[in-house]
């Protein structure tokens, strides 16, 4: 299964007819390298703001607002893409309306039969919460695509181990992460949880990004990173657990993934990480003790008894 990840520059487009153009196209090109699968960076949504008025798209509550009457030309435009492309869809996220004034942060997935599935983000930054309208999501979801089961991680929460370890045990052998990051270090957190998370449940994870700078968005005005595909640092993988990653301009990074070969490497692993998850859980250890100087041996001084050398 063949799955392409974007290293995504931030544009202006004029109305939604210009940016649904540029999606066309951008998917197009993810089609043409032989995708099954294309993610888009988290945030996508707000890249419509730019127009809208200059006191809507500098304001992100003003900017949410607005957007929510889009929100069935979204839907419909990546649907229709969706089976025009014969390819499966994850359009970044959307900041959708959930109750008056309230927003959450959701990935869709769109499948060529016009399966429209979602996952909201579970865990809200600093900023996200700053902001004082948008709300974590309450579940999780999987999607089936060629007979595998995938799974979705909104940026941040690639950073928890426990719920998308509950996505492996559900099924889970591909997990999609769209994100956004403003700095080196946001990247950084991002890109080490989808090391971490492939490590753990050796599986394979797929960053998508932002990408460019947006100075009239308060949400979108730096962005960092490479999109990335990680596998297992195993035996039959790259030591670096590095699949693939954009580099400078290039718009995506793909990748052949095969799944089946997640099972085949356990014979041969170097560690399984999946399969010895519950040796963690199986005893509680003893509480820790402070460790106190002892007679190294019979007719031994203490430890700090022992004169010092010269």
């Amino acid at each position: 299964m063949r799955v392409a990840v974007a290293k995504y520059p931030i544009g202006m487009p004029a109305d939604f007819d210009a940016f649904a153009r540029r999606q066309a196209a951008c998917l197009a090109e993810a089609k043409a390298l032989g995708a099954r699968i294309a993610v888009l960076p988290e945030y996508l949504s707000l890249e419509l703001a730019a127009g809208f008025a200059t006191e809507v798209r500098s304001d992100l509550h003003a900017s949410l607002a607005a957007l929510q009457p889009l929100r069935q030309a979204w839907c419909d435009l990546y649907r229709r893409l969706a089976r025009e492309l014969d390819l499966h869809i994850v359009p970044g996220s959307f900041l959708l309306e959930v109750s008056e004034g309230r927003y959450r942060n959701r990935a869709d997935w769109f499948a060529p039969d016009g399966l429209h599935g979602w996952q909201d983000k579970l865990q809200l930054t600093g900023y996200e919460k700053s902001s004082g309208v948008i709300e974590p999501g309450d579940a999780l979801h999987g999607f089936d695509c060629n007979g595998h089961r995938v799974g979705i991680a909104v940026c941040y929460d690639v950073e928890f181990p426990l719920p998308v370890r509950a996505q492996y045990e559900a099924g889970v052998r591909l997990l999609l992460v769209p994100s956004c990051t403003d700095t080196a270090a946001g990247a950084t957190r991002v890109r080490v949880g989808c090391l971490a998370r492939a490590l753990e449940n050796r599986f394979f994870v797929a960053q998508a990004v932002t990408a460019g700078e947006a100075a009239w968005s308060p949400a979108l005005d730096v962005n960092t990173g490479e999109a990335t595909l990680y596998a297992p640092m195993d035996h039959g993988f790259p030591a670096d657990g590095v699949l693939a990653a954009t580099h400078g301009e290039t718009l995506w990074a793909c990748h052949e993934l095969d799944l089946s070969a997640l099972e085949r490497s356990r014979e041969s692993a170097q560690v399984a990480n999946d399969r010895d998850w519950p040796a963690q859980l199986a005893a509680p250890l003893r509480p820790w003790e402070e460790a106190m100087p002892r007679p190294l041996a019979d007719g031994m001084p203490e430890l700090d008894q022992v004169p010092e050398t010269a």
